[in-house]
């Protein structure tokens, strides 16, 4: 009897020996057991020929995982029963798969002859695929061998057929799954350089359109391997997505110390699998390719920089070339690939890393300008660059490239990991190089920009004298070199405080130029290299209104370092002229209007109404109401009358309509609209809105501020409907005013930033602090009292 609570702590290899051992002795069972039928004709198949005894005719083969025999636990045992016409073989399948399903195992089994099998495998990929690792286990091992021959034969001859299928089946899979080196929960086997894309090696090299998978792409599926069965054997489920809990106790069973170091294994496993599988495609299309009978051609060599060549699709080493004697060949060839949005050859990549030679330092002024070339070349420079870093190429000119190389980030809007997000930077800077007097600063800045990541601290910090040193290796001037560690250091300036301060308050303004030192040069790159790295990371942490928000910071700065007044650029909040108003009474003063117009990724909602304590907070649960995302708002009071400026985004697609939002401010103030009451049942209906359990982050910034504010509070917390609504009446009950506010929503958090003060004009002291910030936290959870209920 099978002992199958065994099975998963066993190694792969022996899991395979004991299920074939196990497996031999049911097909020796079935056979014993199952007497062949009378016939006339005998159970060979033919008259005359004597019945079939024992096994011969008959053989029990595994395909798939156990053919490959790599079952993980709880995998399937895919198995085929193999006959040449045996009338009882329905009896001898039904007296192997059913043990097989009392033991608790999951099965795929099917019945064919050898023209069954080979006729379904040439016209299923799927079924071709697996047939590809058929192996003998049990009876007629002539039979499995005919068997194996035959559907071989079959692949080859079909692959002109089949493998487009296969691989438009593996493109579409990447679209659907992502790929594996950027996950961070993978699915170890159907995403993009995951465990299929072995076995497709394998099957490509089995048609004999590919070499056999190298040493270093059997480890890196080797280590998938582990990865997986440990995941398995833990979870005891059949899932192959490393989930984040289970990414620790992966990686403790597994050697590594931490859950980021087995997500940067997993990643360089699969950028491996990824990159040999693009290239093998490449060969299998022009393996292809039907060309017309004639005489031999000649492929045409073109010239395109010293020591390479064009030559079909690919650049190759000229025959002059002299590898070990020009230490700028690699930068150079690298970037007349990019340039003509070719690749270099994978023979030429590996002569290239045999041969090359170290780079003088600081690097001679020819190889820095191939290098700005390659990165100038844009979305075409990523995939040379990833040649060059699949070869160990990229690390022998940057050696800090391999502190970050598959460095996971742990951010849901980040897309890939941090190295890739550099080359991806750089590619987005090149598309902004005119809008910048130092484009070679631009691309160099972009490519480094997160470089101190690979290092404990704040990357920022810790990158700007990484940076530093690359940039005088690379031969830069000392003030060349002071501007880009300069880039590095403050890559975050322009963006973090477009989104969370208010950049119409003349102090912030100020505080941007003295930080970077008044220099309107570096301005310009921080904003190109904003612009980059937002585009490098995802929609979610760059969206048109945060590009706009940050332009007008520029604008605003760039005013201030040219002595000039601030212009009157199109601003980010601004009156606009109200649409409706609610039927005035007669006293003026008490009238309630609104106007709504269509703005950059949105709409802009402009309410004037009669000053009143907790203003800003009813009219955000207004808008909350309406199914209307909060971005940025502004409230200006004069005399008895506010304005409130609010940019808005539908969250559903359906723009605001400024009556209805009119009669609900309305409602909200005679008191019939009761704002905490339905936010509440709103979230009740819109379970997807709740919070997430982390607790909120306050934070304060009192010495930043001029005006009528006095303190700035800074909420970080888990979106939700409402958000806005509940801080603010926090911060009402709390007995404080809100003058302006900054909101931005990042993936699933929310970062807002509100200018508050005591009506009384009095400093916030540490005990309103402290009350604050607990009424905040309340807020987050939803315990927050209607400030309709407020005093005062």
């Amino acid at each position: 009897m099978l002992d199958t609570g065994s099975l998963p702590a066993l190694p792969r290899g022996e899991r395979a020996e004991v299920l074939d051992a196990w497996l031999t002795g049911l097909l020796d069972e079935a056979v014993a057991g199952t007497p062949p039928p009378r016939s006339r004709r005998g159970a060979g198949g033919r008259a005359g020929e004597p019945p079939r005894t024992g096994t011969d005719g008959v053989a029990l083969v595994a395909v798939g995982s156990l053919g490959r025999r790599e079952l993980p636990p709880q995998g399937d045992l895919d198995l085929v029963l193999v006959h040449e016409g045996r009338p009882e073989i329905a009896a001898l399948a039904d007296a192997i798969w059913y043990p097989v399903w009392d033991a608790g195992l999951r099965l795929d089994h099917s019945v064919r002859t050898v023209a069954e099998a080979v006729g379904v495998a040439s016209t299923d990929v799927k079924a071709g695929l697996g047939m590809v690792d058929v192996r003998f286990v049990a009876g007629d091992a002539g039979l499995a061998a005919t068997l194996r021959s035959a559907t071989l034969g079959s692949w080859r001859q079909s692959a002109s057929r089949l493998l487009p299928q296969l691989r438009d089946l593996r493109c579409g899979r990447a679209r659907q799954v992502g790929e594996l080196a950027f996950l961070l929960e993978p699915d170890l086997k159907e995403a993009y350089g995951g465990l299929r894309e072995g076995q497709v090696l394998r099957a490509v090299a089995a048609a004999q359109l590919a070499d056999e998978p190298t040493a270093e792409v059997e480890e890196a599926y080797a280590f998938l391997l582990d990865v997986r069965d440990e995941l398995r054997r833990r979870t005891g489920r059949p899932s192959d997505v490393l989930v984040r809990q289970e990414q620790r106790p992966v990686a403790v069973a597994l050697g590594l110390p931490d859950e980021d170091a087995l997500l940067r294994e997993v990643s360089l496993a699969g950028r491996r699998l990824a990159f040999v599988a693009d290239e093998t495609w490449r060969r299998v299309e022009a393996a292809l390719v039907r060309r017309p009978r004639g005489r031999y051609r000649r492929v045409r060599r073109e010239p395109l920089a010293e020591g390479v060549v064009r030559q079909g699709d690919e650049v190759v080493l000229a025959r002059d070339a002299r590898p070990a004697a020009d230490p700028g060949l690699v930068l150079r060839g690298a970037a007349a690939a990019a340039r003509e949005d070719l690749l270099l050859s994978p023979y030429t990549l590996k002569v290239l890393a045999v041969h090359s030679r170290p780079v003088p330092e600081p690097w001679p002024a020819e190889v820095r300008w191939s290098f700005l070339r390659l990165l100038a070349s844009g979305r075409s420079a990523v995939a040379v660059l990833e040649q060059l870093d699949q070869e160990g190429l990229l690390s022998r000119f940057l050696p800090e490239w391999d502190r970050i190389r598959s460095l996971p980030q742990r951010h849901p809007w980040h897309r890939f990991t941090v190295d890739r997000h550099l080359v991806e930077a750089a590619a987005a800077a090149a598309e902004l190089t005119r809008d910048v007097d130092r484009p070679d600063l631009l691309l160099v800045g972009a490519l480094l920009h997160d470089v101190g990541k690979g290092w404990p601290g704040d990357h920022s910090e810790v990158g700007e004298p990484i940076a530093a040193r690359i940039a005088a290796r690379m031969g830069f001037a000392a003030a060349d070199v002071a501007t880009l560690a300069a880039m590095v250091r403050h890559h975050l300036l322009l963006p973090d405080t477009a989104t969370r301060r208010d950049i119409d308050d003349p102090a912030t303004v100020e505080r941007v130029a003295a930080t970077i030192g008044h220099d309107p040069a570096l301005l310009h790159l921080l904003h190109a290299l904003a612009q980059a790295d937002g585009a490098a990371t995802s929609s979610s942490a760059w969206s048109p209104w945060k590009a706009h928000l940050v332009a007008a910071l520029v604008a605003r700065v760039q005013a201030r370092l040219g002595g000039t007044p601030v212009p009157e650029p199109e601003p980010v909040l601004h009156p606009g002229e109200p649409q409706v108003s609610t039927d005035a009474p007669a006293d003026a003063a008490s009238a309630i209007s609104v106007g709504v117009e269509d703005v950059a990724d949105g709409q802009q909602v402009t309410i004037v109404a009669p000053d009143r304590h907790g203003l800003f907070s009813q009219l955000a649960g207004v808008l909350a109401l309406n199914q209307l995302d909060v971005r940025a708002a502004k409230v200006n009071v004069a005399g008895h009358r506010a304005t409130a400026v609010f940019a808005v985004r539908p969250r559903f697609g359906r723009a605001p309509v400024a009556s209805i939002l009119a009669d609900a401010v309305r409602a909200a103030f005679e008191g019939t609209l009761p704002l905490a009451e339905r936010l509440r049942q709103r979230e009740a209906d819109y379970r997807q809105d709740a919070a997430r359990a982390t607790p909120p982050r306050v934070s304060w910034h009192n010495g930043e501020v001029t005006g009528d504010a006095t303190g700035i509070v800074e909420v970080r917390a888990g979106d939700r409907a409402g958000l806005l609504y509940r801080l603010t009446a926090a911060l009402v009950t709390e007995g404080l005013d809100v003058t302006s506010a900054r909101v931005e929503t990042l993936g699933a958090d929310a970062a807002d930033h509100f200018y508050v003060a005591n009506p009384s004009g009095e400093p916030i002291g540490a005990d309103q602090r402290a009350r604050v910030e607990a009424a905040l936290a309340a807020a987050v959870r939803g315990a927050v009292p209607d400030p309709a209920d407020t005093p005062g």
